[in-house]
């Protein structure tokens, strides 16, 4: 057979850690993750996937490294981020109201 070999699986990271750095990310890109969960964009089985998908996320070094320099004002999602579509999703939905 021939080809690369597979990778094992990446160990998930703290589920509580990542939470949290969850709530960060949304915060440093302008998006309310209450408000999404109020207006009905987020329901409590997406909102576990942000975070599972966080707790696997190759980029998390780089990431708490992103959300720990200081910014005054919303910034554009990282490339890096595991929840990237997601967020944009929200944050589309959030600007038009729906």
């Amino acid at each position: 057979m021939t080809g690369a070999r597979p990778r094992p699986p990446r160990p998930l990271g703290d589920a509580t850690e990542h939470y949290w750095r969850v709530q960060r990310m949304a915060r440093a890109t302008g998006l309310d993750l209450v408000e999404a969960q109020q207006d009905g964009a987020l329901d409590p089985r997406h909102w576990a996937g942000m975070v599972r998908r966080c707790r696997g996320c190759a980029w998390a070094e780089a990431c708490g490294r992103w959300l720990d320099r200081p910014e005054d004002s919303p910034r554009p999602l990282p490339e890096g981020c595991a929840n990237r579509r997601l967020f944009g999703t929200l944050q589309a939905l959030a600007q038009t109201g729906a």
